[in-house]
């Protein structure tokens, strides 16, 4: 009876991991299509960022549920982590896990350690600054001022070079934890191969854009 309710715990925990993957998914996608538009124009990214970080429905409500979904799924990472070590049989060391599996699926804990570290540094870039302009500074409203913060960033060569890192690490994290995700909610019908299809895509194009960007900035402005 015990272990048939510590696997439903474990059930449930992978679950939940899934759900919230997919829902930060979201949230990637559309940061990735904002950040795109200040490729093509300024006014146009200005415009976007300006409503996202005016609306309050945008600040009040969408983002604190963000930040604590971010905080949720990672630390559902470390505990599934910590959960599946301790239920590794002792003589699990001689296995061969590279013969068995990716890379990726071997040391997620790994890439989304880097990724955590790279959300920090996101954070401390944009977020904090902007959170310090509005309801510290109380800075003088600025619609235009968007497009030069994103590009100053973009400067530094070391920063560069850190994000573009970061999410190369995120696409391997991606390319597994969507595939891991459906298995975890039990999805399994004619759409799976399409479903995994767009997934492998999506964990290849939007973490190559967010390189696109960063670099199209830095050798720029």
């Amino acid at each position: 009876m015990a272990k048939s309710g510590l696997l439903k715990s474990s059930i449930a925990k992978k679950v939940a991991m899934a759900l919230s993957g997919l829902f930060l998914m979201l949230f990637l996608a559309q940061h990735f299509f904002i950040n795109m538009t200040s490729v093509f124009s300024e006014s146009v990214f200005n415009s976007i960022s300006h409503f996202m970080g005016n609306n309050p429905l945008v600040q009040f409500v969408i983002q604190p549920i963000l930040i604590v979904g971010v905080i949720f799924h990672f630390i559902m990472g470390f505990v599934l982590n910590i959960q599946n070590n301790n239920a590794r049989p002792i003589g699990y060391a001689s296995y061969n896990g590279a013969a068995n599996a990716s890379w990726a699926s071997r040391n997620m804990i790994i890439s989304g350690s880097v990724i955590l570290a790279f959300l920090g540094l996101h954070f401390y870039d944009f977020w904090v600054p902007e959170m310090a302009y509005k309801y510290v500074e109380f800075g003088p409203l600025n619609e235009t001022r968007y497009f030069h913060e994103l590009a100053e960033k973009f400067e530094s060569p070391v920063r560069t070079a850190l994000y573009c890192i970061s999410f190369v690490l995120l696409s391997l994290h991606l390319q597994h934890g969507f595939s891991s995700s459906f298995q975890s909610v039990g999805a399994n019908n004619k759409y799976t191969k399409g479903l995994q299809n767009f997934g492998l895509g999506f964990a290849i194009i939007i973490p190559l854009g967010f390189v696109f960007v960063a670099l199209f900035h830095h050798f720029t402005h």
